[in-house]
């Protein structure tokens, strides 16, 4: 029986991205343990893998647990579990793991995966952070048997600068996206208006959405800037997520005089309701992989308006979105005064987008996994 053991800085990865995968490979008869800080509190975690392993490092590069307390949980656990792979996603956990196991994995066993979910690196950063990123990045690589990187510009930026050897980078179109959950009529007209009426929304308000967690590169005040220029005051806006910048956004909208018209969702679980509830998604992110809810809008032939930036530049080609540049207020309400005053262009637009998201097929994906997990050490 395979093995494998599959790792995230927290556990709100695995629920976000990571369960399909290993309901996938627990049915076809491998083990599939599951490590991340907290995981035992986490019901959905507990019940998707074998075992869960606590493991105590945190989000920030900086925390000294990271380097002093979880290299050696981590030896332990793969030293006395024999796993056949260990698959690191997230950049903290894909750090520690790789340099706890860069010696164990010289004998040939556990194979040490890494998916890289966008580079710290990229282009249009912080020249000082790139660098910084960068330079571990290099060091972490001679650790790797495989890297993953799921989009191109990360695809080219490893082998520019040589992050492995060309056979041991490999490209994969992100995480994937369940079709069959996300697409026309997979959703009941009754729980898009009942979202709707939670809202306290007409049938004729076009209501716009963006998913993102309250972060400083998710830049929600472009949005909210942008927003309070439409002409058009009929429209709403949804902000679903959380995180430390919400109390901060809900001031400026209460500030810019449009909080009658904005709603803060705050972590939802109806996340393909709402955006079969919406007219266009929006994602202004200074930096991106690819983004999981650009290809669930696409796949919903629900418009999206996103920055000019890796990934979703990728999701948006073609003419399945609208394009602007980060930070550009003006861009974003030029933007979204298109989509509302072009409904039946906008509408065309997101069934382009279906067609593109037939590329991210989360079946395809997992064919994908099969051939990295079953394919031979270069």
């Amino acid at each position: 029986m395979k093995s494998i053991l599959i790792v995230t800085t927290i556990p709100e990865t695995i629920t976000s991205f990571l369960l399909p995968f290993a309901s996938h490979f627990r049915a076809r008869g491998w083990r599939v343990d599951l490590m991340a800080c907290g995981v035992p509190n986490c019901p959905e975690c507990v019940q998707a893998g074998d075992r869960v392993w606590d493991i105590q490092w945190s989000r920030n590069p900086l925390d000294p647990r990271n380097l002093i307390v979880a290299p050696g949980v981590i030896q332990e656990v793969v030293a006395r579990e024999q796993y056949d792979i260990v698959h690191v996603h997230t950049p903290v956990a894909a750090f520690v793991t790789r340099y706890a196991l860069k010696d164990v994995r010289k004998s040939g066993k556990p194979l040490v995966i890494y998916t890289a979910h966008g580079f710290h690196f990229y282009q249009g950063g912080n020249p000082l952070k790139n660098g910084i990123f960068l330079t571990l990045e290099k060091l972490a690589g001679s650790w790797t048997d495989r890297l993953v990187v799921i989009n191109r510009e990360d695809e080219a930026a490893a082998k520019r600068y040589k992050l492995n050897a060309p056979e041991r980078i490999g490209y994969m179109p992100g995480i994937g996206v369940d079709l069959q959950h996300y697409g026309p009529g997979a959703i009941p007209e009754a729980e898009i208006q009942q979202f709707r009426q939670e809202l306290e929304l007409s049938p004729e308000t076009p209501l716009l959405l963006a998913i993102a967690e309250f972060i400083p590169r998710k830049r929600h005040r472009d949005i909210l800037m942008a927003f309070d220029r439409l002409k058009n005051v009929s429209a709403h806006l949804a902000l679903a997520g959380d995180g430390p910048l919400l109390p901060a956004m809900q001031q400026l909208a209460f500030d810019l005089g449009i909080l009658d018209r904005v709603h803060f969702l705050g972590y939802r679980q109806d996340i393909s309701t709402a955006i079969g509830a919406s007219v266009a998604t929006i994602l202004v992110s200074a930096q991106e992989g690819l983004p999981r809810s650009v290809m669930e809008s696409l796949a919903l032939e629900t418009p999206v308006i996103g920055t000019n930036i890796r990934g979703t530049q990728e999701l948006l080609a073609g003419d399945c979105g609208l394009l602007v540049e980060v930070g550009d207020i003006e861009g974003i309400a030029k933007a979204i005064a298109w989509i509302l005053e072009h409904p039946e262009d906008a509408k065309i637009m997101g069934q382009r987008g279906r067609e593109r998201a037939s590329k991210y097929d989360l079946r395809y994906i997992l064919e994908l996994h099969e051939a990295l997990y079953l394919g031979h050490r270069a």
